[in-house]
Parts: C-alpha cells; structure tokens; sequence
C-alpha cells in the first residue's frame, strides 16, 4: 500500500515538473518573438529616420546648385497669379529666368502651368506677359498653358519640347523644389538641372527655409513611393 502511494506521489509530481517545463518553454518562446519584434520595429524606424534625413540632405544640397550650363530652353515652373499679375514666388521663379535668358543660357523660355477655376488667364500666359514687359521677345517665349502641380507641369513641358525636338532644360523654381522637380523633369525624359531663385518667400526667412525643407522631403518620397505628385503651398505671403 505504502509503495502505491509513493509510485502516485512519484507521478504526480512528474507531471506538475512537465507542466512547469512547457510552461517555461511557451514563455522563452513568447520572450524570443517580443525581442524580434522589438528589434524589427526599432530597424524599421533607424531605417526610416536614415531614409528621411538623407531626403532633405540631398533637399538641402540640390537647392544650393546653380547651374547654368548652357541647354535648349529655361523652364520657368508656374505658381499663383492674379488677374495676370505673378504672385511673389512666381515673380521671384519668372526675374530668375529673365536673368539666365539675359546671360545667353538658352535661347527660349518656357513657362508652364494652367489656371484655377474662375480664373482669366493661366500662371504660363501670366508669365509669358511678364517676361514680355521685361523685355524678352514674344517669339523667345512658349507658354503651356496647363499643368495643375508639378509632375502634370512637367510631363507638358517634356511633351512640348519634344514637339521641337529638344531636351535639354535648367529649371527655374524655388531652391527646396529644385530636386523634386529634377526628378521629375529626368524621369520624363529631359536632361534638366537646375538654377533656383534666391529670392522670395522661399528663402525669405528661417523659418520659410526649414519649412520648405520639410514639405519638399515629403513630397520627394511621396512621388518616389508612388509616383504621384503632392503639391504644398507655401504657409508665408505671396
């Protein structure tokens, strides 16, 4: 009788230590997938933090390039207009390529973009009319008149330029735009590089400077990841 109760004593005990050891066995396994995934979430977000900071640096530099390697047109990126009268960003982009045109970088200027409902005139005629009163010849100008934001600009201009059978463009737009709009203009087929203006609400302050910065690093990735554009206005006067 006593060796019986010690044989069920004996098994009792054998299974509470099994229980106890696949209980420790599920909990090292449940402690191995936390630690994964901890490591996998803290990889994703230094990969991404790598991945944006390295954006707005090349942001950064790309808007410090002024190129005015001789090509086929200067392309002037639109941007507001009122009643035909440019906007402080626009007019900063159109007196950037009236002096590139005055230094004999290209013999035509291309002004781009359509116009917003309600509105009398388009930012590529607007621009045409400015650069016209500031002395550049009619005939040296071609206006597209369409173009609702950057990629759709740009994707008219390719078309145009290829019509005349040209590639080559320095474009003029705001500094923190200038690699967006490079990508853009080179995924389209144009050999482009860019001469910024330095004036205007763009670079107007710190502010406005980190600012543009930031919106253009999004916008970057954005057409990257999808290749869609992703237009923002400026938060400072035009």
């Amino acid at each position: 009788m006593r060796n019986w109760q010690n044989r069920g004593v004996n098994s009792t005990l054998d299974r509470q230590q099994h229980a106890v050891t696949r209980t420790a066995t599920r909990s090292g396994a449940v402690d191995g997938f936390l630690r994964w995934m901890r490591r996998l979430v803290v990889g994703s977000i230094l990969m991404a933090l790598v991945l944006v900071g390295g954006t707005a640096v090349r942001v950064w530099q790309v808007a410090r390039i002024d190129d005015t390697t001789p090509a086929d047109a200067i392309v002037v990126l639109g941007a507001a207009q009122y009643s035909g009268t440019p906007s402080w960003v626009f007019e900063a982009r159109l007196e950037q390529a009236f002096k590139l045109f005055e230094r004999g970088v290209a013999p035509e200027v291309i002004t781009v973009g359509g116009k917003q409902e309600g509105d009398e005139y388009t930012e590529a005629a607007s621009g045409k009319m400015f650069l016209t009163e500031r002395g550049v010849p009619a005939d040296d100008i071609t206006a597209v008149e369409t173009g609702s934001d950057t990629l759709h600009s740009i994707e008219a201009v390719s078309d145009e330029m290829a019509s005349q059978g040209i590639d080559r463009a320095v474009l003029v737009s705001d500094p923190w735009h200038s690699l967006r709009a490079r990508t853009m203009a080179r995924d389209a087929g144009l050999d482009a590089w860019t001469s910024p203006t330095r004036q205007g609400p763009a670079v107007f302050t710190r502010e406005s400077q980190v600012h543009g910065i930031v919106r253009e690093t999004g916008a970057l990735l954005w057409y990257q990841l999808t290749h869609f554009s992703a237009d923002f206005h400026y938060n400072v006067g035009y």
